[in-house]
C-alpha cells in the first residue's frame, strides 16, 4: 500500500488522475454535506434560497481536494502576481513564512475583487437602498426609536462573546449577527476578521430566514395577551410629501456619517439607492440596481463566502459558540425592541402595540409581517403591518448606525495603539 501511495504522489499523471480521492478527508466529507444541507434548506425549504444555494455550493467546491479554486485561510498562501510585484520593488520579498507560492483560482479572485474590499456588500447595499420605501418609518418618525432599541442585542452578546474568551475583534464579527443583516455582517467580518467570515455569514443568513420561527416565542414570552390584542390607530400615521421622500437620505446621509464617518461605504451605499428610487427621474438606474446588480452581487457574494467554508475553520468549537451567541443576539434583539416599545408607552399618550417593536432588527420585511401575524392571532382585528413597515425600515438604519459606530470606534482605538489581536 505504501508502494503505491509513493507512484501516486511523485507521479504527476496519477497525482492528477487519482490525488482527489487520496487528499479526500472526513473534515471535506462533513463539509460536503453541510453544503448539501444548505442547498437543501434554500431550494427544497425556501429558506433564502438566493444566498444559501449559492452559499452551500460554494462550500462544496472549496471542499473537494486539489482543485485549487480558492485557498483559504488567507495568510497560509502568496499569490504569484504579488511576488512579481513585489520583487520590482526594493528587492523586497513578499512570503509569509511556512507560506505557499499559488497560482490565484477563479473564486480567489471573486474574493480579492469583492470580499476583501467589501465591495460586495456595498453593491448589495444600493440594491437593497433601491427595494426599501421608508416612507411608513416618516410617517410615525418616533418609532425610529424602536429601531435603535432592536439593536441591544448586539452589544449583549459583544459583552457575552468576550466573556466567554473570544478575541476582541472575533467577538465584535460575532455580535453584528444580531443586526440581522446578512450584508453588514459580511462587511464587518471581512474587515476585521476575515477567517470567520463563513460561519458568520451562515449564522447571518441563516437566523434571517429563521425569524419567523425565533421571534414569535420569544415576542409571546415579553407581552401579555391583552397587550399583544391591542389596535394601533391609523390616524398617528401622518402624510409624507415626496419632497420628504427625496431629503430623507440626503439628510440620513450627512447626519450619520457626521457621527460615524467610518461607516460611509455601508450608510452611503444604502442611501444612494435609496435616493435612486426616490428621486424619480433614473428609472432603469433603479431596475438595475433592484435587479441586474442586486442578483449578479448576490450570486458571487454567495458563491465566494460558501468558499470560506473549509472544514480547517469551519469544524472547530468556535464556529458552534458563533451560532449559540447569534442566536442570543436575535433573541435578545426581539426582547429589547418589545421592552423598548412598553417603555415608549410610559411617556406617549398614543399607545403603540409593544409586537412592533420586535421589527426593529434588519429583517426585512420578515420580522414586520411576524408582528403582523402575532398581533393578528391574538385579535383577527389587528392590522400592525404598516407600523411595523416603519419599525422595520428604521431598524435598517439602525443596524448600518450601530456597525458603522463600532468601525469609528475600533478604528479610534487602533490609532491610539490599542491591541484589539488579544
Amino acid at each position: 500500500m505504501e508502494a503505491i501511495m509513493a507512484v501516486i504522489t511523485n507521479n504527476d499523471f496519477l497525482y492528477n488522475v487519482f490525488g482527489g480521492f487520496t487528499h479526500f478527508t472526513w473534515q471535506s466529507a462533513v463539509m460536503i454535506l453541510i453544503g448539501c444541507i444548505l442547498i437543501y434548506l434554500g431550494a427544497a425549504k425556501d429558506y433564502e434560497p438566493l444566498l444559501l444555494v449559492p452559499i452551500g455550493f460554494g462550500c462544496i467546491l472549496a471542499n473537494l481536494p486539489l482543485t485549487e479554486l480558492i485557498h483559504v485561510p488567507r495568510d497560509g498562501y502568496v499569490f504569484n502576481h504579488s511576488i512579481q510585484e513585489a520583487l520590482g520593488e526594493a528587492g523586497l520579498m513578499p512570503f509569509v513564512e511556512g507560506a505557499r507560492v499559488v497560482n490565484e483560482g477563479i473564486l480567489d479572485v471573486l474574493y480579492n475583487a469583492g470580499i476583501a474590499n467589501e465591495l460586495f456588500p456595498c453593491l448589495l447595499f444600493i440594491g437593497i437602498g433601491a427595494m426599501t420605501d421608508f416612507g411608513p418609518l416618516l410617517q410615525n418618525p418616533r418609532v425610529m426609536l424602536l429601531g435603535g432599541a432592536g439593536q441591544f442585542g448586539i452589544f449583549l452578546t459583544l459583552m457575552l462573546a468576550l466573556a466567554i474568551g473570544y478575541e476582541k475583534l472575533e467577538a465584535i464579527c460575532i455580535a453584528i449577527i444580531g443586526a440581522c443583516d446578512g450584508p453588514t455582517s459580511i462587511f464587518i467580518t471581512s474587515m476585521f476578521n476575515p477567517a470567520l467570515l463563513g460561519p458568520i455569514s451562515v449564522a447571518a443568513y441563516s437566523y434571517m430566514s429563521l425569524v419567523p420561527l425565533i421571534q414569535p416565542p420569544v415576542m409571546k414570552l415579553c407581552t401579555t395577551k391583552k397587550e399583544r390584542e391591542f389596535i394601533m390607530s391609523y390616524e398617528m400615521l401622518t402624510p409624507v410629501t415626496q419632497r420628504t421622500k427625496i431629503l430623507f437620505p440626503i439628510v440620513v446621509t450627512i447626519v450619520t456619517l457626521l457621527i460615524a464617518p467610518s461607516g460611509g461605504a455601508l450608510m452611503g451605499t444604502l442611501m444612494f439607492g435609496n435616493f435612486l428610487r426616490e428621486c424619480g427621474a433614473v428609472g432603469r438606474l433603479v431596475q438595475a440596481a433592484e435587479n441586474e446588480i442586486a442578483n449578479i452581487t448576490t450570486l458571487f457574494l454567495g458563491l465566494t463566502v460558501g468558499a470560506t467554508m473549509t472544514g480547517e475553520v469551519f469544524l472547530t468549537a468556535k464556529t458552534l459558540g458563533i451560532f449559540a451567541l447569534g442566536f442570543i443576539a436575535i433573541c435578545g434583539d426581539t426582547a429589547f425592541g418589545v421592552f423598548g416599545a412598553k417603555l415608549m408607552n410610559l411617556f406617549s399618550k398614543q399607545k403603540i402595540n409593544p409586537l412592533i417593536g420586535a421589527s426593529g432588527i434588519s429583517a426585512f420585511p420578515m420580522s414586520a409581517r411576524v408582528a403582523q401575524k402575532v398581533g393578528n392571532e391574538a385579535n383577527p382585528q389587528n392590522y400592525l403591518l404598516m407600523h411595523a413597515m416603519g419599525v422595520n425600515t428604521s431598524g435598517q438604519i439602525g443596524s448600518v448606525l450601530t456597525a458603522s459606530v463600532m468601525i469609528a470606534i475600533i478604528g479610534a482605538l487602533q490609532t491610539m495603539g490599542v491591541d484589539l489581536t488579544i
